[in-house]
């Protein structure tokens, strides 16, 4: 039997410095938010610049929220080997539409409500919905689109879920390992998604990481995945 393995997603990078944290920290993916009313956006021409920083094996992850379908097959094509992340409202035929009907990978995110509110989300029947999705990627419903920072209550959802589940909404290094150890079980694989949980201190630094906060976030999944595969 082997260890399971947590993938990791920095998400929100806008510097050059942060993508390279993210990659010396080990993370698997990296996520540049082309959204132009998130403090974290980037143009398509930066996001490629950024992304060419990547070493093999480094996934660049471009995050839309309801952007037309020319504009993300376009953007996709610029940066190369990335993978589109839906944010938005995108119907599964419009997620298939902007990915090119298979030219592209994609994950579609599911924003599940907070509080008590979340048992009401249908997380099977939304899996199902999107499965032609890599993964569902799980964020707290918050007014907005991503990047809110908050956590929804993880117990809430199915015991089983067909499909790769990405974790994400409020994660730190503090409480990522009881999300996996949470949410592990229920689903194909298991991702976690981060981004204002690794950011500096203080307001005004969205879209700015802290090295440190990186790497603690890193020690901690692989910590979380060394105890899973022990107990």
């Amino acid at each position: 039997m082997t260890s399971p393995r947590t993938r990791i997603k920095i998400c929100g990078l806008t510097r050059e410095a942060d993508v390279d944290a993210a990659v010396d920290a080990g993370a698997d993916a990296v996520g540049f938010v082309l959204y132009p009313k998130s403090p974290r956006a980037v143009t398509a021409a930066r996001a490629a610049e950024l992304a060419s920083r990547l070493p093999p094996f480094v996934t660049p992850v471009l995050l839309f929220v309801n952007e037309a379908a020319p504009e993300v097959a376009a953007s996709l094509a610029r940066v190369r080997g990335s993978i589109a992340q839906f944010h938005g409202e995108e119907t599964p035929e419009q997620c298939e539409e902007a990915a090119g009907q298979g030219r592209f990978r994609y994950m579609r995110a599911a924003r599940i409500p907070l509080g008590a509110a979340g048992a009401g989300f249908d997380l099977v029947k939304y899996a199902s919905d999107y499965s032609h999705a890599q993964a569902i990627l799980l964020d707290a419903h918050v007014e907005g689109y991503g990047g809110g920072g908050k956590a929804f209550d993880w117990s809430l959802l199915p015991p089983a879920v067909d499909a790769h589940l990405v974790l994400s909404g409020g994660l730190t290094p503090a409480n990522v390992s009881d999300g996996i150890r949470i949410l592990r079980t229920r689903c194909k694989t298991l991702s976690v998604d981060v981004s204002s949980g690794v950011e500096l201190d203080g307001p005004g630094n969205k879209g700015l990481k802290d090295a440190e906060k990186i790497r603690q976030f890193v020690a901690a999944v692989r910590a979380a995945d060394a105890s899973s595969f022990s107990s």
